[in-house]
């Protein structure tokens, strides 16, 4: 199960430099790509505003 990063994203970027196996893309609301993320949950334990759930 993949992680998911919710509209209240800001894009900090906090999550991108955390995630191992680099899941993470900038936008305006970053994204995480399911089929590489591996559901560390490290983006989650570093989100400052907690906008990353598992999915």
């Amino acid at each position: 199960m993949a992680y998911k990063i919710t509209d209240i994203c800001t894009a900090c970027g906090t999550c991108i430099d955390e995630c191992p196996v680099e899941a993470i893309s900038e936008g305006d609301i970053y994204k995480i790509d399911p089929d590489i993320c591996t559901d560390c949950g490290a983006c989650a334990d570093v989100c400052p505003v907690e906008a990353i759930f598992p999915e």
